[in-house]
C-alpha cells in the first residue's frame, strides 16, 4: 500500500508541478515541490501511526513527482542543440545512480533490526526509518543547490522577462568561453522575443479585493491557466505527436514496471518451491522433560505432545505445529520467523519475553496459559531472514545492470538518433521476453533481469529526449508532466495485473509484456526525428 500510494502522489505531482512550472517557472517549482518532497519524506520517518505515514508518503509522491518534468525541461533549455541528446541521457542516468543509493542503502540499513529504539511503548524508531531519513538526504541537498541556480532563459524570454534573460545567457556565453580559452568574445543579441500581456484581472484584485478573495482568485486562476496549458498539447501542432507519446509512455510503463514487480517475485516463489521440497515432517512425536536450545527451521510437526519442556533462547524459522498439545511447557527468549502452531492446544504453558504474537495462534485453545514481556516488531536478524537478503540484493543488481545501457545511450543518442534508439530499445526487449520460457532457476531469472533492465533503459533514455524536443517551451513541463502521471498510472496497473499472477502462470506475463512493448516500439518509430530540431 505504502509504494501505490506513492505513485499515486507521483501521478498528481507529475500533472500538477509540470503545469506549474510553465506557468511560475522551472527554478522556483524544482524549488517548491523538492522541499514538499523532502519535507514530509523526513516527517514519515518519524509518525506513529499508519494513517499518518501513508498520508506523508502521499505528499512526499506528490512533491517528487514534479521533479522529473521539470528538471528535464530545466535542463533541456541551456543545452546545446548538438550535445542536447547526450547530456539530457547522462541526466538520466542519476535515476540509475539514485536507485543503486536507494538499493544499498535498504541492503545495509534495513536488515540491521537493532538499530532500532523505543520511548515507553508509544513510540518505536525502527531501522527502516533510518533507511527513509537517508533517501531524503539527495532531496535536501537538490533544495541547497537550486537556491544557486539561475532561471531557464528560454522560459523568462516566454513570460517577457528579456533583460533576466539576457544576463543568464551572457553569464552561459562567458562561462563557456572562457572553458574555450576565448575569454574576449562578446556575447551578443539578435532578436528579442516580445513580452506577453499581464493579466490585468489579477491586477485589479490584488489592488482591491480581500486577502481570501485575492488567495482565491490566484490559486483559481493559477489552476485554470495550468488546465489551459494542458488543453493547448491537444491542439495543432503537437496533438498528434501528443497521442502518439500517450501510447509509448503507456506501453512502456506498463511492460517495464509489470515486469520489474513479476521478476523479484518469480525469483522468491522459485525459492519458496526450493525451501519446501526439503522440509522435514514430524508426525505424532513424544517429548517428555527435554530441553530445546537451538535452531529449528523448515519442518512440520503433526499430532505431536510436548510434557514439561522447555524451550529456551532458541529460534523457529519456518517451523509449523499442527493438533499438537503443549503441555506444563515454558517458552523464555524465542524469537520465530514464518512459524505457526494450527489447531494447537497450550496447558498450563508460560511464555516469557518471545515474538510469539496472537496472530500465530490460529484455532488454538489456551487453559491457564501466561505471556510475559511479548516482543513487538522484527526481531529477527539479516543472517536469519535469508529472502530479505535476496529481495535486497536482486534489486540492487537489476538497478546496476542498467549502467551499460545507460552509457550506450549517451553516446550514441545524438549519432544514430533518438527514434532508432527508442523503437529499437522496446522491440529488443520485447524479444528477450521470451527467454523467460527458459528461466527455471534463480540464477537464470536474475540473468534475465539485468538483460531485460539493461535493454529497456535505452528507451527510457530516449523517450524522455524525445518528449522534451516535441514540445514548445510554454507547454513543454506541462506535457512531460502529463506522460509522466499516466506512466505512474500504468505503473500501478501493472503492477497489480503481474503481481496477480505469479506463482500462476508464466505465458500471460511474457506474452503481455512482450506485445505492449514491441507495438510501443513500433508507434515510436512514427515520431518525428528530433535529433537536429531548435528547441520551440
Amino acid at each position: 500500500i505504502s509504494g501505490s500510494i506513492v505513485y499515486l502522489g507521483m501521478m498528481v505531482g507529475a500533472f500538477f508541478w509540470g503545469g506549474l512550472a510553465d506557468k511560475m517557472g522551472r527554478r522556483q517549482s524544482l524549488l517548491i515541490c523538492m522541499s514538499v518532497n523532502g519535507f514530509f519524506a523526513f516527517l514519515s520517518s518519524f509518525v506513529q501511526g499508519y494513517g499518518f505515514f501513508l498520508f506523508c508518503r502521499l505528499l512526499s509522491g506528490f512533491g517528487i513527482g514534479g521533479a522529473v518534468p521539470t528538471v528535464f525541461s530545466y535542463f533541456s533549455e541551456v543545452l546545446a542543440r548538438e550535445k542536447r541528446g547526450e547530456h539530457l541521457s547522462w541526466l538520466c542516468m542519476f535515476w540509475m545512480i539514485g536507485g543503486i543509493y536507494a538499493s544499498a542503502m535498504a541492503w545495509a540499513i534495513i536488515p540491521h533490526y537493532g538499530w532500532s529504539f523505543s520511548m515507553g511503548s508509544a513510540y518505536q524508531f525502527h531501522s527502516w526509518r533510518v533507511f527513509v531519513i537517508v533517501c531524503a538526504l539527495p532531496c535536501v541537498s537538490s533544495v541547497v543547490a537550486l537556491t544557486f541556480m539561475p532561471e531557464s532563459p528560454r522560459f523568462l524570454l516566454e513570460v517577457g522577462k528579456h533583460d533576466e534573460a539576457w544576463m543568464i545567457l551572457k553569464q552561459i556565453h562567458d562561462t563557456n568561453m572562457r572553458a574555450r580559452g576565448q575569454p574576449e568574445k562578446v556575447f551578443t543579441v539578435n532578436r528579442i522575443k516580445i513580452p506577453k500581456q499581464i493579466d490585468e484581472f489579477i491586477e485589479i484584485q490584488s489592488d482591491t479585493g480581500s486577502w481570501y478573495m485575492r488567495c482565491f482568485v490566484r490559486i483559481r486562476t493559477e489552476f485554470y491557466g495550468i488546465w489551459l496549458t494542458f488543453m493547448k498539447c491537444f491542439n495543432y501542432p503537437v496533438k498528434q505527436n501528443t497521442i502518439m507519446l500517450t501510447t509509448v509512455w503507456l506501453t512502456l510503463s506498463f511492460g517495464y514496471y509489470g515486469l520489474s514487480v513479476w521478476f523479484p517475485d518469480v525469483i522468491k516463489h522459485l525459492q519458496s518451491d526450493e525451501y519446501a521440497s526439503h522440509v522435514k515432517l514430524f508426525n505424532r512425536e513424544r517429548v517428555v522433560d527435554f530441553t530445546f536450545n537451538f535452531t529449528l527451521e523448515n519442518q512440520i510437526h503433526s499430532n505431536g505432545e510436548y510434557i514439561n519442556d522447555r524451550f529456551i533462547g532458541m529460534k523457529f524459522k519456518s517451523v509449523t505445529f499442527e493438533d499438537s498439545l503443549f503441555q506444563n511447557c515454558s517458552f523464555s527468549n524465542v524469537t520465530s520467523l514464518n512459524t505457526y502452531f494450527k489447531n494447537c492446544t497450550f496447558i498450563s504453558t508460560f511464555f516469557y519475553n518471545t515474538d510469539l504474537e496472537q496472530y500465530k495462534f490460529m484455532d488454538s485453545e489456551f487453559t491457564n496459559v501466561t505471556f510475559l514481556h511479548s516482543k513487538t516488531g522484527c526481531q529477527i536478524t539479516f543472517d536469519d531472514d535469508y529472502s530479505a537478503y535476496w529481495i535486497y540484493f536482486v534489486n540492487f543488481l537489476g538497478t546496476l545492470a542498467v549502467l551499460p545501457g545507460n552509457i550506450v545511450s549517451a553516446l550514441l543518442m545524438d549519432r544514430i538518433g533518438r527514434l532508432t534508439m527508442l523503437g529499437g530499445s522496446m522491440v529488443l526487449s520485447g524479444i528477450s521476453c521470451f527467454f523467460l520460457w527458459f528461466g527455471t532457476s534463480e540464477s537464470m531469472m536474475i540473468g534475465m533481469l539485468c538483460l531485460y533492465n539493461g535493454l529497456t533503459i535505452s528507451a527510457w533514455n530516449s523517450l524522455d529526449v524525445i518528449t522534451v524536443e516535441l514540445y514548445p517551451t510554454d507547454r513543454r513541463a506541462t506535457g512531460f508532466g502529463f506522460l509522466n502521471a499516466l506512466c505512474k498510472a500504468a505503473a500501478v496497473l501493472g503492477n497489480l495485473i503481474f503481481g496477480s499472477l505469479v506463482g500462476i502462470t508464466k505465458s500471460i506475463p511474457i506474452l503481455l509484456a512482450s506485445t505492449v512493448l514491441v507495438c510501443g516500439g513500433l508507434v515510436g518509430l512514427r515520431l518525428p526525428d528530433t535529433r537536429n530540431q531548435v528547441l520551440m
